[in-house]
């Protein structure tokens, strides 16, 4: 009977692929994936099949690139800001 670790390690020969990979690799990869995509926590909780928050948040890491885009935004809302003048708020 060939267990679904044989199988596993059998698909990463194949794709050439060596080190300590386990398979919960490639879901925590392909979330990370999604939410550097721009994928909600609700959608990040549709794709893993959980009922709570908790568990998104684990895939919703700040990246440089994130954290850059985030950056220019907050930019351009200030240059607007001044260019407009007070907005009396």
């Amino acid at each position: 009977m060939r267990l679904p670790r044989d199988d596993w390690t059998a698909a990463r020969a194949t794709a050439g692929v060596s080190g300590d990979v386990h398979f919960h690799d490639l879901r925590h990869t392909g979330n990370t994936l999604a939410s550097s995509a721009g994928a909600s926590s609700r959608e990040l909780m549709t794709r893993m099949g959980h009922s709570t928050t908790r568990a998104a948040l684990i895939y919703q890491h700040m990246t440089s690139d994130r954290d850059q885009h985030i950056a220019g935004k907050l930019r351009e809302m200030i240059r607007h800001a001044r260019q407009d003048g007070p907005s009396g708020t």
